[in-house]
């Protein structure tokens, strides 16, 4: 049956009286290789500034000491920025709270978030200045609880800048004591508060301890053996001095932990990029040297058909995962080889869980569309609809168990009485599980196993196409059937709009791409639906059982008028 229930017998002790800063900056641990003195821990994407582990420690503890705030939540809302993780950093040394906003939110957006967290601060960047201080005008917050990061437009008398904290900090006496945990209290007390979609419904706000970055950080450089001296220096995918890409917005979970806390775990430099553009992005691997590329499925399709992408050097580039939905492996297969002697790899996540699985250590590049092995630690079972257990490679609800799992979703007993159980978490993604550990995410059409990625990445190959999802719905004859919602590009839409006549031959047009790549059993015959947005989770994974269940609901509708 489907169930892999995890030893820990031979995973490394996890820390659980520590708080991330105190993980990361302040101790060691044996997974954890040993950094050089003079490897900078973050390089500015746009200055080229370099900070060092010392510079690191000072501006958290002088943001610390100039916030001179109680136990509160702050609000991080801005792109990535160099002392985006100082302030993360400064807010847990005073035992507070991070949420992370999406830089790109509106004014309803943002506020429906603060409405949601309650925070006492806004940390923003002079480019969202204008939403954070609309949004927090709405929810009742006084304008000098707004911090913003330096950058053009910061220096202005009506502003309170985070260096100018900082700087005030440094120069005044303590006026704090650091929290320190007590055993055991790494796993309950809250470290962050996302937002997330969960499986169902409106956006939720979810707690997550501190554990969960020490956990998935350990967890992971267990499992590539990043600090076995038993492996060759050449073999080893994460060694310190690498430079890693920030590219991915540090607010989303994956960021956060992969990006962010396990690149400084293994020792390696940070390059922090504002925002995704995909020149920048190109440039930004040829002036640093990038050897790791932490991106997601959309950035790796826009490589892929980005015709001057041969032009620039990119051989630094050593390491690639992605992740937050998966990747065919006809996708993969034209991204490898413009990045040759690069190993690539997709893993499995959410929000609610971090890192699941990944690619097993003595896999250079994995071609097969699997989602990786599980990690160690992580137990898991596959469910059928009523609730037992399915056969190794049997379709079904993935069900979870890990030590990085959050601790729930704040304010909504129902939600975590849907989601949480006994330890375990219903991820309400369909996948089949190999005996290996393998995971796939799959549905099947006349007994057929199909890949929703596979078809996804045929249909990101339409010209009209700029995202997609695709979700099954019953059918009588062949169990199930495809049914891709389409996100058309901006131009295509405007043609959409001006001769209604079109939408019918883009339609159409969409399902004879893929009838004329693919077998019978992988064709869209549950049709397609244009859609403004495919719904995903902060991390950018797909929330596939959103669209599943409105397909379905539309589908007994139509039969019900029958």
């Amino acid at each position: 049956m489907a169930e892999i229930v995890a030893s820990t017998k031979d995973l490394p002790p996890i820390p659980d009286d520590l708080t991330v800063p105190q993980f990361i900056l302040d101790s060691h641990h044996p997974c954890r290789p040993l950094r050089r003195h003079s490897i900078p821990w973050f390089i500015d994407g746009q200055t080229g500034n370099k900070v060092g582990l010392e510079e690191l420690r000072a501006r958290t503890y002088g943001l610390a000491n100039g916030l001179k705030i109680s136990y509160a939540i702050i609000l991080v809302h801005s792109p990535n920025h160099i002392d985006y993780p100082v302030a993360m950093w400064a807010v847990h040394r005073l035992g507070a709270i991070v949420s992370g906003a999406n830089a790109s939110f509106t004014t309803d957006e943002l506020l429906y978030h603060v409405n949601m967290v309650k925070p006492t601060v806004l940390i923003s960047h002079p480019d969202c200045l204008h939403t954070a201080h609309s949004a927090a005008r709405a929810a009742g917050i006084d304008a000098n609880r707004i911090l913003v990061f330096d950058g053009p437009g910061s220096h202005t008398p009506s502003v309170v800048t985070v260096q100018s904290l900082i700087t005030l900090g440094l120069a005044s006496p303590p006026s704090f004591t650091e929290r320190r945990l007590n055993p055991g209290e790494g796993k309950t007390r809250v470290a962050f508060v996302g937002l997330s979609s969960g499986t169902t419904g409106k956006p939720k706000a979810i707690a997550i301890p501190h554990y969960t970055p020490i956990a998935t950080s350990v967890q992971v450089a267990f499992h590539l053996r990043v600090n076995d001296d038993k492996v060759p220096w050449e073999e080893r995918r994460f060694r310190p001095g690498d430079i890693a890409s920030a590219v991915l917005p540090i607010y989303r979970e994956y960021a956060d932990v992969v990006q962010l806390h396990f690149m400084l775990f293994c020792g390696m430099t940070i390059v922090v990029i504002n925002k995704f553009n995909l020149v920048n992005l190109l440039q930004t691997i040829e002036k640093f040297r990038i050897t790791h590329l932490p991106l997601v499925p959309p950035q790796v399709v826009l490589i892929c058909k980005y015709p001057k992408v041969r032009e620039y050097d990119l051989s630094s580039v050593r390491f690639i995962k992605t992740g937050a939905a998966p990747l065919t492996s006809e996708t993969m297969s034209k991204f490898a080889p413009l990045f040759p002697g690069a190993h690539i790899e997709q893993g499995y996540g959410t929000t609610e869980a971090s890192s699941i699985s990944i690619c097993p250590v003595e896999v250079k590049t994995d071609l097969s569309g699997s989602s990786g092995v599980l990690l160690p630690g992580v137990s898991a079972r596959v469910e059928r609809p009523d609730g037992s257990l399915a056969d190794w490679g049997e379709l079904g609800e993935l069900v979870i168990k890990s030590p990085a799992l959050a601790l729930g979703y704040t304010n909504d007993s129902e939600a975590n009485r849907e989601t949480f159980s006994n330890g375990w978490y219903r991820t309400g993604d369909e996948v089949r599980l190999l005996k290996t550990g393998h995971l796939f995410e799959m549905l099947k059409v006349k007994g057929f196993q199909v890949s929703p990625a596979e078809l996804e990445g045929c249909i990101l190959e339409h010209p009209d196409v700029i995202d997609a999802c695709v979700v099954s719905i019953p059918d009588e004859y062949s169990g199930e059937l495809p049914m891709a919602f389409v996100v058309l590009h901006p131009r295509t839409a405007a043609r959409v709009r001006e001769d209604p006549r079109v939408f019918g031959e883009i339609k159409q047009s969409i399902i004879q791409h893929v009838a004329s790549k693919k077998a019978a059993h992988k064709r869209l015959s549950g049709g397609v639906e244009f859609i403004d947005a495919i719904p995903k989770a902060p991390t950018g994974k797909l929330l596939r059982r959103v669209l599943r269940d409105r397909a379905r609901k539309q589908l007994a509708k139509v039969r019900g008028m029958l």
